[in-house]
């Protein structure tokens, strides 16, 4: 099993974080990486100085976090993109771009996905007006936050459908901005979509492993439930031993 692997074999994993919003948690990542056979280490966007200074790693995970400043993708932020963190999304685009020049393993996350396609030369919808089925919403108890659920379409031949084993998945959903086919990167490939039209995975083609995902594959509600393991699990085993790859590659 993954997590039984040796700490010495344990491909080191870079894993961003910054401040969380409410239904996030770091851990959930780190958690998912440590299983999956790597070794999690902490990247504080805040005190990123250069992709130089970086600590020793073998791939980069992207995580979720607030909404990507439209500056970013060259429109005018509306009322309905009420918190933005440029620094960060600086920060991560650097990573991103880092990672693909590299060829070095790229697993984005949500927002660390939609980063992924305006870094490619993509633009984001800055608000879903209709809340099912992507929009999280209040639990029952008022208080607590629950997901979405909806479909995926896998696209054959591709990075996910390799993963999955699968040309339909179900995933949980906790988004309000989005990837939509007028707004996709002209250098990245949709390979996921939901029964919308909206686009919920996307590749790098001619990259070794570059993936991002509009779900949360890391939550428990994924990656605690065997119905779900081809959706989340498996992302993180596949992502992990592309890393522990790209290590061996380096040191042969």
């Amino acid at each position: 099993m993954p997590a039984d692997v040796p700490e010495e074999s344990r491909p080191i994993v870079l894993i961003t974080r910054a401040e969380e919003v409410v239904g996030e948690d770091w851990e959930d990542y780190a958690r998912c990486v440590q299983r999956a056979g790597g070794e999690p280490v902490a990247l504080d966007c805040g005190t990123f100085t250069g992709v130089d200074d970086l600590p020793p790693h073998d791939g980069i995970l992207v995580t979720a976090g607030v909404d990507i400043d439209p500056a970013r993708y060259g429109q005018q932020r509306t009322d309905r993109v009420p918190t933005v963190d440029p620094d960060r999304d600086t920060v991560e685009g650097i990573l991103i771009e880092y990672a693909l020049a590299s060829g070095l393993p790229l697993f984005c996350i949500c927002r660390g996905f939609q980063l992924l396609n305006v870094t490619r030369g993509g633009s984001l919808l800055q608000h879903l007006e209709e809340r099912e089925p992507h929009r999280a919403r209040r639990g029952a108890d008022g208080v607590s936050i629950e997901s979405g659920w909806h479909e995926v379409t896998v696209r054959g031949n591709s990075l996910l459908a390799a993963i999955t084993g699968s040309d339909e998945i179900r995933v949980n959903s906790r988004h309000h901005q989005a990837v939509l086919a007028s707004g996709l990167g002209p250098d990245v490939l949709a390979t996921g979509i939901a029964p919308d039209g909206v686009i919920e995975a996307i590749e790098v083609p001619g990259h070794p492993w570059a993936l991002g995902v509009q779900w949360h594959p890391e939550r428990v509600e994924m990656s605690g439930v065997a119905e779900f393991q081809d959706a989340s699990t498996a992302l993180f085993e596949s992502f992990v031993a592309a890393c522990r790859e790209h290590a061996e590659a380096l040191h042969a």
